[in-house]
């Protein structure tokens, strides 16, 4: 090729968004789109919906009267308020926890640190009967540590201590998950130019990082304290079923729909349907925020 064929513009067309609406690669027979659609929204409404209106149905069956008895009874209220107190202690701990760890995983280079990330999933892959297990084997009566907590009388299963314990065992990747991903795609070039320009470690965490990653964190401490009012395996085994005293929402659930109250367990039920409902409605509120600011 000549030195006047090479000067010579290249025209490369461009394909338009019209033109790849139009590509038969990518386009499907109408049937299959309705029979997708149909397929999704005939699972979530048979899998999602309907349990979730016949909570409230139930809940309501023998009226408001009925439904605010079962949740202002004693033990409603106490199961109330230790759940709120489980996830009042959890949640901030692992936040503390979940931005330490993502920091780190993140922006450092460490022996270990794989084996970090796998001990931040673990919860994920062990049952929350097994964690439970563990704190019995831990802190029972003939565990490792019982018979030294029995000569100085503290009291860690079948009380609060083992509740909130089991909580955090089961609720702390989620702050971790979330910001460790947002973080490594973040880099490090906005701190280390923060540095050069004079600030110290702490300052360009607050002025820059924390900033960047501000709805992830709020994504996960949502989805940290929903699994945390919501938990039951871990917390059942722990807490030893304590009317008024150890048990949470979930086992106060359990407990009346074994005697056979279902009016009652249907409405404290629906608390936890309302949490759900109120989580999902932040979630996506975050998820618009997060895409808004992409």
């Amino acid at each position: 090729m000549s030195a006047a064929a090479a000067s010579l513009p290249v025209h490369v067309p461009v394909r338009t968004h019209r033109d790849y609406q139009a590509s038969p690669a990518t386009r499907e027979a109408s049937w299959v789109r309705w029979t997708l659609l149909a397929l999704s929204l005939g699972f979530f409404a048979l899998f999602l919906l309907l349990p979730l209106v016949a909570v409230f149905a139930e809940a309501l069956r023998k009226g408001w009267g009925v439904y605010f008895a079962a949740l202002v009874e004693p033990d409603a209220v106490a199961s109330i308020k230790l759940t709120l107190l489980a996830a009042v202690i959890a949640v901030p701990l692992n936040l503390v926890f979940g931005i330490a760890a993502a920091w780190a995983i993140a922006k450092f280079e460490f022996r270990g640190k794989q084996f970090l990330i796998t001990l931040i999933d673990l919860p994920f892959s062990v049952s929350p009967v097994i964690a439970g297990l563990i704190y019995v084997l831990v802190f029972g009566a003939q565990g490792w540590f019982g018979p030294w907590l029995q000569e100085h009388d503290v009291k860690i299963l079948f009380a609060v201590p083992g509740i909130v314990l089991a909580t955090i065992f089961v609720t702390f990747p989620f702050v971790a998950r979330e910001l460790i991903p947002l973080m490594e795609a973040q880099g490090r070039e906005e701190e280390e130019a923060a540095i050069v320009l004079g600030a110290s470690g702490w300052q360009a965490f607050w002025r820059v990082t924390l900033p960047n990653v501000k709805w992830g964190l709020l994504y996960g401490v949502i989805l940290c304290n929903a699994r945390a009012m919501g938990e039951f395996g871990a917390v059942s085994v722990v807490s030893g079923h304590i009317r008024g005293l150890t048990n949470t929402l979930p086992l106060h659930v359990e407990i009346l729909y074994n005697e056979y109250n279902f009016a009652a367990a249907f409405a404290v039920a629906s608390l936890l349907a309302l949490l759900a409902l109120v989580t999902l409605a932040l979630k996506t509120y975050i998820e618009s925020r997060q895409e808004y600011v992409a």
